[in-house]
């Protein structure tokens, strides 16, 4: 999975409407310059693939305000938004997502309800722990790595991350249950995107061809 693609349309579904450039300064005020492939190449190449499969609806409106051609608005569509809960629903449940893709869905996780994300937590420690007894069907942990020889650090390795990444699972799920954090259908939805105009303290500033303001 692209974490690009989910960023992309969750920054976009908070906005309603939004244009690349408001998309591309969201993610750098997430950090996902930083954590994931959210270059602005990415973010706008993303934007144009999902209007092309019908993710988004792109509308041409104002010239933007340094001149040139008119610049689009993106809003996601039925299609899109499908899209977008089955990426965050996947995310949220997979054990073997890339480091990035999991980070993108936490900071979107309360666009689904509360009592769904912990459904969810609680299948993604499933996987770790089946991924963890397929391990041991050949690693003995009791022997330690030295019966494989230095190849060996490989399975110690991959059990530690099994057990570190259930037990922070564990961790997430119990903040949740005990009231952490505004989930869908408990109030206002947390808003996490910049308004039109607001500065972003964490702007890169680095120019791309694809900014419109």
């Amino acid at each position: 999975m692209s974490a690009i693609r989910l960023l992309v349309l969750g920054a976009v579904r908070q906005h309603g409407r939004a244009h690349g450039y408001q998309v591309r300064n969201d993610l750098e005020y997430w950090g996902a310059h930083e954590w994931s492939n959210g270059k602005p190449g990415s973010i706008y190449h993303a934007l144009k693939q999902m209007a092309k499969q019908g993710l988004l609806l792109a509308h041409e409106v104002a010239p933007s305000t340094v001149g040139g051609p008119p610049r689009v608005e993106y809003e996601v569509t039925e299609r899109g938004e499908e899209e977008y809960l089955a990426l965050l629903r996947e995310a949220l449940t997979s054990y073997d997502q890339k480091p990035d893709v999991l980070s993108a869905a936490l900071g979107l996780m309360v666009d689904l309800p509360r009592a769904e994300v912990v459904e969810l937590l609680g299948r993604r420690i499933a996987a770790i722990e089946r991924w963890r007894a397929s391990v041991l069907e050949y690693y003995d942990p009791a022997r330690g790595p030295e019966q494989f020889q230095h190849i060996g650090e490989i399975m110690n390795f991959w059990l530690h991350s099994a057990d570190g990444g259930a037990e922070w699972t564990r961790g997430l799920i119990a903040r949740i249950e005990s009231g952490a954090y505004s989930f869908a259908g408990e109030g206002a939805p947390f808003v996490g995107v910049l308004g039109e105009g607001e500065t972003n303290p964490y702007a890169t500033g680095e120019h791309h061809p694809g900014d419109r303001r």
